[in-house]
């Protein structure tokens, strides 16, 4: 598979094509995959730091915690409560960070759910694709042409979101993990596309680093 948009980031395991490949090639089988279930801490090294996303200021360090199994993590949503214990119930660890640039206040929300094996990730993208897909952005939301980061992925956006501005929600299912990306502003400028397409890039190959059982280093070339 190849990596769209790599020209804009940088990492240590940004060698082409191959280093985005996962050990389980793709969807997940029988058995569950073969990719690497993270741990706590590899969650929060998975999430954007400040230096990952130069140019926005901090909101939130990354942080990642194990959920509480009667508080599914705030980001887990699904139509339904059977939805929802296939996209919650499997979650290892998950996690968030976000960001904001001046003058127009726009946020850069970050967020990783770590499932226990592929196939229960995989079966988590599908609800939270239903959930987050569509209008869930804004009423008229169109989709974003990302490349292709990870092994499934989507992008909407409306013109007007939960802050009066352009707003874009991103989902990636890399392995084993979930990432989810969302921005939005007060004022008329959007995120652009290019830029859509940048963070995902970003943010799914730090997944894959991390279930190499590297380091995540990738980030956005500043601008």
């Amino acid at each position: 598979m190849s990596h769209a948009g790599k020209r804009w980031y940088r990492g240590g395991a940004v060698a082409g094509a191959a280093a985005l490949l996962l050990a389980g090639c793709g969807g997940g089988d029988e058995d569950g995959g073969t990719a690497k279930a993270l741990g706590k801490a590899e969650v929060s090294s998975v999430l954007p730091d400040a230096k990952a996303v130069p140019g926005w200021r901090t909101v939130m360090t990354p942080d990642a915690q194990e959920p509480n199994p009667e508080f599914p993590p705030s980001v887990c949503l699904a139509v339904d409560e059977k939805k929802r214990e296939t996209a919650c119930g499997d979650v290892a660890y998950w996690g968030a960070s976000a960001y904001a640039r001046k003058p127009d206040g726009t946020s850069l929300n970050f967020w990783t759910l770590a499932y226990k094996d592929e196939k229960s990730a995989d079966a988590a993208y599908d609800v939270l694709a239903e959930h987050y897909g569509g209008d869930r952005v804004g009423v008229g939301a169109v989709a974003v042409g990302i490349g292709e980061p990870g092994d499934e992925r989507e992008a909407h956006r409306a013109e007007m979101g939960t802050m009066g501005g352009p707003a874009t929600i991103t989902q990636v299912r890399v392995g084993t993990t979930v990432l989810g990306i969302s921005t939005g502003t007060q004022g008329k400028k959007a995120v652009s596309d290019q830029e859509a397409k940048d963070f995902a890039a970003m943010f799914a190959e730090r997944a894959q680093q991390a279930q190499d059982g590297k380091r995540p280093s990738a980030a956005v070339a500043g601008r």
